[in-house]
C-alpha cells in the first residue's frame, strides 16, 4: 500500500464507521452507477460496476460494491473451484475506491440517476439493508449473479414496474462465449482455459438482459432505460480517463507458440519412431494421461460444482476420461491387441468434435486444432504400431 493510500485511509476512517444509524439523504444528494474499465488481472479483466451515494450535506461519499470476497474464507480454493464461494456487498469511500482505479490505470465512468429525493432514499435504504451482515453475502454466478447484474436487480427492487427495461439497446446480440472473447483474446492462457472449462451452454445467443453480466452492457442499458415516462439516468460522464499505454504481447509466452511447439515435437518424435520401428512409450503415456486428466477435470466442473457455465462441455469427447487409465496400458512394452482399436476409437472422437464444431453445437478454441492434429498423428501411429509384431 502506498503512502498516499495509507493517508487517505486514515483521513476517511471516521466516514467508514459513520453509517450505523439510519441516514436521511438531503435534497442535494446524488446516486450514480459507476462503471470501471478492465484491468490486467484475471479478476478485473471484465471491468466492474458499483453504486455511488454522494451527499455533501451529510458529509459522505460511499460506493456499494457487490464484487468482493474474503480470501480468508475456510476452504477458499475448494469453494471457489466448486462455485460455492459467497461474494459480499462491501461499502467503501469513493475517493479510496477511485484511487485504486487511477493507480491501475482503468477508466471510470459515472451515470447519475435522475431520481426524486424519495426515490433516492428508497434506493439508499435498500442498499443499507443489503449491507447488513445477515444480508450482504450472495451466491456468485459469473453470468447471472455478479457485480454488474446486481445493479439492475437492486434498481428493480427499488422501483418495481416503474423501471422499464429497453430490449433494443443492442446493435447486435452475441453468445456468452463471444461476449467473453470481447474481453479475453483467444491466444492467451486465460482465453484458452476458459474455452476448455466452459461448455456448450455458453454458445447460445444471450438475451439482451443476459448481456448485462458485463459492466459495459449494464452501462449501455442504464443509458437508455426508463423510469416511468423519463430516462433513468443522465448522460455518461468520465471521472477518470486511462493513460495511453503500450501493449507488449509476447508471442513466445502465448499458448499459440507452445501448442505449435507441442505439435511439431509430437510430429517429429512420431516420425522418428516410424522410421526406426520403435515406440516411445513415455510419449504415449504422457498424451493419454494428460487428456485423461483434462477429461476428469471437465467432469468435476460439469457434475460436481455449482458453476452453470461448465455444463454440456463437449471437450469431454476428445479429452476422454478413460484415457487416464489407458495411459498405464500403453506404457507397457506390448499391451493387449485391443489398444489398436482404442487408438482408432480415439481418432474418431476427435473427428466427432470437428463435426460438432462445424455444426455450431459447441465452439472450441482454434488452438485445439494443434492439439487435435498432434493427437491424430500419434493415435494413427499407435494403431499402426500394434499391427507390427516387432517394436522396441
Amino acid at each position: 500500500m502506498t503512502a498516499k493510500k495509507i493517508l487517505l485511509t486514515l483521513l476517511l476512517l471516521p466516514c467508514i464507521f459513520g453509517y450505523s444509524q439510519k441516514v436521511e439523504l438531503s435534497p442535494s444528494s446524488e446516486i450514480s452507477v459507476i462503471t470501471c474499465g478492465p484491468g490486467n488481472e484475471m479478476y478485473s479483466i471484465f471491468g466492474h460496476s458499483a453504486i455511488r451515494v454522494y451527499d455533501a450535506t451529510q458529509g459522505f461519499d460511499v460506493v456499494y460494491n457487490y464484487g468482493t470476497f474474503d480470501f480468508t474464507t475456510p476452504n477458499f480454493t475448494l469453494k471457489f473451484a466448486r462455485g460455492k464461494l459467497d461474494y459480499t456487498l462491501s461499502r467503501q469511500n469513493f475517493p479510496y475506491f477511485l484511487l485504486n482505479y487511477e493507480e491501475e490505470n482503468r477508466w471510470v465512468k459515472s451515470q447519475k440517476l435522475d431520481l426524486s429525493l424519495e426515490q433516492r432514499q428508497a434506493l439508499f435504504s435498500i442498499l443499507e439493508t443489503n449491507y447488513l451482515p445477515q444480508n450482504r453475502d450472495y451466491k456468485y454466478d459469473f453470468f447471472y449473479n455478479n457485480c454488474a447484474t446486481k445493479i439492475w436487480d437492486v434498481l428493480k427492487k427499488a422501483f418495481g414496474k416503474a423501471l422499464v427495461f429497453e430490449e433494443n439497446y443492442l446493435n447486435e446480440r452475441y453468445t456468452h462465449r463471444e461476449l467473453i472473447r470481447q474481453n479475453v483474446p483467444i491466444n492467451t492462457w486465460l482465453g484458452f482455459g476458459i474455452d476448455l472449462a466452459l461448455g456448450s451452454v455458453i454458445d447460445h445467443t444471450a438475451t439482451p438482459k443476459e448481456h448485462m453480466f458485463l459492466p459495459a452492457y449494464t452501462m449501455e442499458e442504464i443509458e437508455v432505460a426508463k423510469l416511468g415516462p423519463k430516462a433513468l439516468a443522465l448522460p455518461v460522464e468520465t471521472i477518470f480517463k486511462e493513460r495511453p499505454e503500450e501493449e507488449h504481447a509476447i508471442f513466445l509466452l502465448s499458448p499459440g507458440f507452445w501448442l505449435s511447439f507441442f505439435f511439431v515435437f509430437v510430429l517429429a518424435l512420431t516420425y522418428l519412431d516410424f522410421k526406426n520401428n520403435t515406440r516411445r512409450r513415455w510419449l504415449d503415456f504422457s498424451l493419454f494421461l494428460g487428456t485423461g486428466v483434462i477429461g476428469l477435470v471437465i467432469i468435476f466442473l460439469w457434475f460436481f460444482t455449482d458453476h452453470s457455465a461448465t455444463a454440456g462441455n463437449l471437450n469431454l469427447i476428445w479429452a476422454f476420461p478413460l484415457n487416464f487409465f489407458m495411459a498405464f496400458v500403453v506404457a507397457r512394452k506390448r499391451g493387449p491387441n485391443w489398444v489398436a482399436k482404442y487408438a482408432l476409437f480415439s481418432m474418431v472422437l476427435i473427428l466427432v468434435c470437428a463435426v460438432l464444431w462445424l455444426s455450431g453445437v459447441q465452439i472450441f478454441s482454434p488452438l485445439l486444432i494443434l492439439i487435435g492434429l498432434a493427437l491424430l498423428v500419434r493415435y494413427l501411429f499407435l494403431f499402426w504400431s500394434y499391427q507390427k509384431p516387432k517394436l522396441a
